[in-house]
C-alpha cells in the first residue's frame, strides 16, 4: 500500500521518462509525458526533495578505468566501530558501495581491482581496518540482472 510520500501513477511516469531519457528538459518530459511544464517542474522538485529522484550522475563502467574485476566482501564488525569502519571504506577508492546489511556479516562492500593481485590488496586495507574482525571475498564472475527500477516503475504507472 503507497505511503503518502510514495510515488503515484503519474510520478511513475515522468520517473519513465527521465529513465528513457536522463538528459531531457522539463519542456521534453512535459511533452513525452502529455503534462503541463509547471507540473512537472513542480513533480521533479518534489521528488528530488523526498530522495525519491537522486543524483543524476551517470554511471562509469570501471572497466573503461582499468578496474575489470568486481567482488564482494562482506565484513563483520565490532558493532561499537560502525561508523570509524564505514568512515575507513569511504577512504578507500576501490570501494564502490557499502550496504549494512543483516545476518551473520554487518556490511556488504562492492569493490574493484585491476586484477587479483590488486584484490588482494584491496582485501587486506578492509581486514586491515581498526574494528574490523572478520571478511569473505566473493568475485563477480557475471552480472545476471542489472540494476534496474523500470519494471517497478512501469508497474506503477499502470495504477
Amino acid at each position: 500500500m503507497p505511503t503518502p510520500d510514495s510515488v503515484d501513477a503519474v510520478d511513475a511516469r515522468l520517473l519513465l521518462a527521465i529513465t528513457r531519457t536522463p538528459r531531457a528538459t522539463i519542456s521534453a518530459l512535459a511533452e513525452e509525458t502529455g503534462l503541463s511544464r509547471n507540473t512537472v517542474q513542480s513533480r521533479v522538485s518534489r521528488l528530488e526533495e523526498r530522495g525519491a529522484l537522486s543524483s543524476f550522475e551517470r554511471r562509469v563502467d570501471p572497466r573503461a578505468l582499468g578496474y575489470p574485476l568486481r567482488a564482494y566482501v562482506t565484513t563483520r564488525v565490532t558493532q561499537s566501530r560502525l561508523t570509524p569502519v564505514s568512515d575507513a571504506l569511504r577512504a578507500i577508492p576501490e570501494v564502490l558501495e557499502v550496504s549494512g546489511i543483516s545476518g551473520h556479516t554487518d556490511l556488504l562492500v562492492q569493490v574493484v581491482a585491476r586484477d587479483t593481485d590488486d584484490l588482494y590488496r584491496i582485501a587486506g586495507q578492509v581486514l586491515a581496518i581498526p574494528g574490523v574482525e572478520r571478511t569473505d571475498t566473493a568475485l563477480v564472475m557475471s552480472d545476471l540482472v542489472d540494476y534496474r527500477l523500470t519494471p517497478l516503475l512501469e508497474q506503477r504507472a499502470d495504477g
